[in-house]
Parts: C-alpha cells; structure tokens; sequence
C-alpha cells in the first residue's frame, strides 16, 4: 500500500469514527534563527495552552483540526490535521532562514488536501484558517503568495491571519495579508492561543457558512494584540 492510499484509509477510519464537522487550523510558525530563545520557549507554551484549552470544550475537542508548518531554513509538515486529543504539540528548534512564501503555499496545499478528504468522506467543514506566526520577512520569492492568499479571501476557500512579533516586517505582511496583520504585545503568546481557542469553539458551535462574530483581540480578558 503506497503512501497516498495509507493515508486514505485512515482518514476514512478517523471520519467513521468521528463524523463530526471539521474546523481546519493550520499553524504556519516562524522557526528561523531569529526566534531562539525566550520567543520560541513562549510559543512553545502557547502551543500547550492551545491544546488545553480545546479539550475542555467537549464539541471544539471532536470538530478543531490542528495542523502545524515550520519554516526555519525549510518548510516542514511537523503535524499533521488532527483533533485536540490526539494533538501533541512538536518540540520546536530555531534554524536558518525565512523561507515564508514556500511556508503560506505549502498552508495552502495542505488545507486544500484537507478539504478533499472531508469530501470524500461526506465530512461538513468551516472555512479552514491559516494562522501565520512570525518575527521576521521572507528571504524568498514571496509576491506571487500575495494573489494566491487574495484569491483564497476572496473565494472564501481560507481565512488567513498574520500575527507580528517583535522584529516582524508588518509593511510585507500587509502586503501578504488582506485582513490587517496583528502585532503580539510582548511574548502574549498564552493570550493568543487563549484567544485561537475561544474563537474556534464559538466557531465549531455555529453551523457550517455561519458567520461568527470574534473577539476583538486588542481588548477584553484574552487581549494580545496591537494594530
């Protein structure tokens, strides 16, 4: 059995057994040289905040998929989409350059995949979030991402989120971005993950195309962000 039919098989095991609708995450996260240290060790925590916090909502627990991409020196797959309780949150290592525009494409593909497996399956779906996480810019050839992040807004395939950290390129990811990229106070990044997590269980509580009202990030009891 190669590869590709493995991988169809246990989806279709996964959905038989939980046949819930899916809220699709893909976590696209800075691991570039830049982020060693304190930032990566906060992030790292925030990963384990994230997790926590779905698992006490019982339906967020069956319906948020979590996926993560790294890119420090190259663009990696490190999880898989896969619900809170089987999300094991990898150790994470600050290597090499910004490869940003091959990790938001790489997103993309992946939540693309993701979206024809639930269609197989006869699986609902929210609109698939692409979270990117990052304290730099690109050193790659990142303008034709632009068009490719505009198009998927447009056609309501994604909803893509850009978050700044100290020492982000916030005019580039404007650029990337046509929601306004946010810029994380400090190392908050319990508060953001707190913040991921309440809006993607009232998300999973809504019905699939339902729009949902989110907390406005920059105030309240979870606030970690600037604009």
């Amino acid at each position: 059995m190669d590869q590709l039919s493995a991988e169809s098989a246990f989806s279709s095991v996964e959905f038989a057994e939980n046949p819930e609708p899916r809220v699709p995450c893909v976590l696209v996260v800075d691991t570039s040289t830049s982020m060693q240290g304190l930032k990566l060790i906060e992030l790292s925590k925030g990963l384990a905040t994230y997790r926590d916090q779905l698992m006490k909502d019982a339906l967020a627990s069956k319906r948020v998929e979590v996926g993560i991409i790294t890119f420090g020196g190259r663009v990696q797959r490190r999880t898989k989409f896969v619900t809170a309780p089987d999300f094991v949150p990898p150790q994470l290592d600050a290597i090499g350059g910004t490869p940003m525009g091959e990790a938001i494409l790489e997103a993309i593909t992946m939540v693309e995949e993701r979206k024809q497996a639930y269609r197989e399956n006869g699986i609902a779906y929210y609109r698939p979030w692409i979270f990117l996480i990052t304290d730099g810019e690109p050193n790659d050839h990142w303008k034709p991402v632009c068009s490719r992040v505009e198009a998927g807004e447009k056609d309501k395939s994604f909803c893509f989120f850009a978050v700044g950290v100290e020492g982000a390129n916030m005019e580039v990811l404007s650029e990337i971005s046509v929601r306004k990229p946010l810029w994380l106070m400090g190392l908050k990044f319990h508060e953001l993950f707190t913040w991921l997590s309440n809006s993607q269980q009232a998300v999973s509580q809504s019905s699939p195309g339902e729009e949902v009202a989110l907390q406005d990030p920059t105030s309240g009891p979870t606030g970690w962000a600037a604009i």
